[in-house]
């Protein structure tokens, strides 16, 4: 069997999960990593991979999974899709993935390559799940609380402010899908508090939350990369009531991310050009082998 060849674009804490999933699965092997900084002080586990500054110095890749920052997965996206390489993100702007959905499926189209986009745990797993009891109770309210835990896309967020020299912004559910922000951050010298908390609370990640910005001494004393999900629906099947849902998990963040995104580079071996969400992708096509297989093992 021809393995698939992905190449781990960013080797942030996705990229280093995004390793070990891929050396987990049997059906993929590391074309390469792209590091800002090279192979200049390259961690160890990276010492058997070509890693490079640029993907275009990557041979025979099949597939990118995208570890960038949510705000750069269009630029990356858009560059590595016109080189014929398949692409994936866990981008998690859940109001602007219409928009990008409709950008990259062009570009994925005019260059016979797919793109699925937003392939987390939320938005991702977690949307195929929604999508799920919103077919079997078709009448209802879903609500998703998230964590307590830290979200990797607010946290990379706040450490692009001006101002901020590390941060963690947790996520506290208040309950029927609202949320509370905490983000701690320890400050560069010579910026004042008040205007860089300003900053974050205007930023779109966090306009619409209500948002605390604490000043500590030490984000790393408070790092902790647990989070999890509550997604409940009550709703109608037909016509009969009180029909009632409850999905939980309790999970470390970065690596599930990591899983899904491979998962999902998995799958988009097997569609047709254009750009994709999960809920859009056959569930199946994210599991490795035959289909017949999986389908005497679990229906």
């Amino acid at each position: 069997m021809k393995k698939v060849r992905a190449a781990i674009v960013g080797y942030g804490n996705i990229g280093h999960y995004v390793l070990q999933a891929l050396q987990a699965a049997p059906d993929f092997e590391v074309a390469g990593v792209v590091r800002r900084a090279g192979a200049e002080n390259c961690p160890v586990e990276l010492n058997n991979y070509p890693v490079v500054k640029d993907i275009q110095e990557l041979s025979d890749v099949d597939v990118a999974i995208l570890c960038t920052p949510t705000r750069k997965v269009e630029e990356y996206a858009k560059k590595i899709l016109a080189m014929g390489i398949h692409t994936v993100d866990s981008f998690d702007i859940h109001t602007d993935v219409p928009a990008l959905r409709h950008t990259l499926g062009e570009v994925a189209k005019e260059h016979n390559t797919v793109s699925i986009i937003s392939a987390g745990w939320d938005p991702g797993s977690d949307s195929v799940v929604r999508t799920l009891l919103e077919a079997i109770a078709p009448k209802g309210i879903t609500y998703t609380n998230f964590g307590p835990g830290m979200s990797m896309g607010h946290t990379v967020a706040v450490k692009a402010v001006e101002g901020v020299k590390a941060a963690l912004s947790m996520t506290i559910p208040v309950g029927t899908g609202i949320h509370r922000r905490m983000v701690y951050i320890e400050l560069e010298d010579g910026y004042e508090f008040d205007k860089v908390a300003a900053s974050i609370k205007s930023d779109p990640y966090f306009v619409n939350d209500e948002t605390h910005v604490v000043q500590v001494s030490s984000v790393d004393a408070l790092l902790d990369m647990g989070h999890g999900v509550n997604l409940t629906r009550k709703g109608v099947s037909g016509k009969t009531q009180n029909q009632l849902f409850e999905f939980n998990m309790r999970i470390n963040n970065p690596a599930l991310t990591a899983q899904v995104l491979v998962c999902v580079a998995r799958a988009a071996m097997r569609q047709q050009p254009g750009c994709y969400t999960m809920i859009e992708v056959p569930v199946i096509d994210l599991l490795p082998g035959e289909r017949d297989e999986w389908i005497g093992h679990l229906v």
